[in-house]
């Protein structure tokens, strides 16, 4: 009995559950749970001629306010290789960083250039670790010395490899764009103009996307990242002032009420000087 009690209560290996299920408990009596910083987002990736092209809007929200109207989504993973992160903006900056800083030591240590599907395998075991509680959609990309790759991993770790991918609450328009104009081996400027404009269809026609395009493109030889490529959402400069001038609006009640400040001098704190 002793042993049996010592060893349930003993603490074990991987993720507890105990605090979902307690959340669950407390919303249930009518506790509101606490809102977490979301990227809404449009991301989106293509395979090119030359290697890969990675798209992503720049919105970042808390329920229905824009929390940031600049924020970067297109994270570095290797020099060869980026990821996209839609989802909640703190669990795609920690998992595209450790991932980032593992690849960094196994790369010192195999004096090797990271792999692609190497990144790939490390973020969907992650992922699956948590079994969905890490919301991070990513979209990877990278060229390495088996040419360029490109996937899109989901929250609960499952992988796409496809030519083109989007992710994010505004991946359906996206998609749409590319369904109807990607094909294979597009040269560089059309391949580019391409993703803008799926990124583009996200930030019109979803409310978690907007702001600015970024860019980043992936080759053999280095990348090329554009922060921003194009500022969609300018905000035009106003018709006219709303100025107006004193006695516009009439005061109804006027109250002045006058404050009496008395002076209490402090008490001398410290001990006398010896001057013997």
């Amino acid at each position: 009995g002793i042993e049996q009690t010592k060893m349930e209560s003993e603490p074990v290996g991987g993720f507890t559950f105990d605090l979902c299920a307690r959340n669950d408990i407390l919303a249930s009596t009518g506790l509101k749970k606490p809102g977490a910083r979301k990227t809404g987002t449009t991301i989106a990736g293509i395979k090119y001629k030359d290697g890969v092209v990675l798209g992503a809007d720049t919105r970042a929200t808390m329920g229905q306010i824009i929390s940031d109207k600049n924020c970067q989504k297109i994270h570095y993973i290797a020099p060869n290789i980026y990821c996209c992160g839609a989802g909640t903006a703190a669990d795609t900056e920690s998992v595209t960083a450790m991932i980032s800083s593992k690849l960094e030591l196994h790369r010192l240590h195999t004096e090797r250039k990271s792999r692609v599907v190497t990144a790939c395998r490390m973020l969907k075991q992650m992922l699956f670790k948590y079994q969905g509680h890490v919301s991070a959609a990513l979209v990877l990309g990278g060229v390495d010395v088996d040419g360029a790759h490109l996937y899109s991993i989901h929250p609960h770790g499952s992988v796409d490899t496809l030519p083109y991918v989007t992710m994010g609450s505004g991946s359906l328009a996206a998609m749409a764009v590319f369904e109807a104009r990607y094909r294979p081996d597009m040269e560089l400027d059309e391949a580019k103009a391409l993703v803008h404009d799926a990124i583009a269809a996200g930030v019109f026609n979803d409310l978690g996307s907007g702001s600015n395009v970024d860019l980043c493109v992936i080759t053999s030889t280095g990348v090329d990242y554009i922060r921003p490529h194009d500022l969609a959402n300018v905000r035009p400069p106003r018709q006219q002032e709303y100025v107006y001038p004193p006695g516009t609006t009439a005061v109804l009640t006027e109250s002045v009420e006058r404050l009496v400040v008395e002076e209490i001098p402090a008490p001398a704190v410290g001990l006398a000087m010896d001057v013997a």
